[in-house]
């Protein structure tokens, strides 16, 4: 008797290990398939997808949506997706074809809808994410989209949303603390390209920089003259590297006025997990910390 029971509890273990890997592969399969054009939106959607959602970026870290060539994997990304959370306001100009390529059936869902755009000229700002105001849109309209998607998880979506806005919240009033430490007359740096202009509106730091919104546009040796007059003139004390741009054209900025080098700047990626700045919130925290050490020095 002991022993056929000692036989069934062996039977009965055996099952559950069996049963679980497959209870595990189900709920893998069962996650909604998000695809995210870079790596700041990537965040956000794991964030407030959690568990609930598999995402996958098409531009990673450490490299740069503007210039982005996509690869015939990525169509099959695209294609395989049921949501598509795309920045919009032209910063994936790429993106259309890869789409309309893809022959997908997914959602496309701007993140940037009811943000107050920022323009240069005819052209729109894209890095609406660099103040965390607007992080808190992009936040709010990628639980909107999964939530339509999957009804069934609105309570976790939007449980995670809120948990994260919290952590938004702090970090707005973090970012305002510090720069309310730096003298008013300071807050003024170069950048490599105008990536920072949502982050100067919210927060009253003064951003020039050699290039447009976009890394593509060509900086002109007349533009660079004029730059460097101008860190003479206001004795501007910092000029910043960008971890997806080359750092030659501001070595040599540097060079000729005598500003410092202040360090790097994430402006549209993320770096990888053992980086500065793997998250959104540690992109954030990094670069006030940049900004406040060189400016206050």
């Amino acid at each position: 008797m002991i022993r056929r029971l000692s036989q069934l509890l062996v039977l009965g273990a055996a099952a559950l290990v069996a049963v679980a890997p497959a209870r595990a592969q189900e709920r893998v399969q069962d996650r909604i398939d998000v695809v995210a054009s870079f790596s700041i939106l990537g965040d956000f959607v794991r964030n407030v997808g959690g568990d609930r959602v598999s995402v996958t970026t098409l531009v990673g870290p450490d490299s740069d949506v503007h210039v982005y060539t996509p690869a015939p994997a990525d169509a099959k990304k695209v294609s395989d997706a049921r949501l598509v959370i795309v920045n919009g306001l032209g910063l994936e100009g790429w993106l259309p074809r890869l789409v309309q390529s893809s022959g997908g059936k997914a959602g496309i869902v701007t993140a940037t809808a009811g943000i107050a755009t920022r323009k240069l000229g005819s052209d729109a700002d894209p890095h609406a994410w660099q103040s965390v105001e607007n992080a808190k849109v992009y936040v709010g309209n990628i639980r909107d989209a999964l939530t339509e998607r999957d009804p069934a998880g609105a309570a976790t979506y939007r449980a995670n949303a809120d948990a994260y806005l919290a952590k938004l919240d702090s970090l707005d009033v973090e970012v305002r603390s510090s720069v309310a430490q730096i003298p008013a007359a300071h807050r003024k740096v170069i950048s490599t390209h105008d990536a920072f202009g949502y982050f100067a509106a919210a927060y009253g730091i003064a951003f020039i920089a050699p290039q447009g919104v976009s890394t593509e546009s060509e900086v002109s040796a007349r533009d660079i003259a004029g730059i460097i007059r101008q860190i003479k003139a206001d004795k501007i004390p910092a000029v910043f590297l960008e971890n997806i741009s080359d750092p030659r054209l501001m070595r040599r900025i540097a060079a000729e006025t005598g500003a410092k080098i202040g360090g790097t700047l994430y402006s549209d990626s993320l770096t990888p997990e053992k980086g500065d700045a793997p998250t959104y919130i540690d992109m954030v925290r990094h670069n006030i910390k940049a900004l406040t050490s060189a400016l206050m020095s």
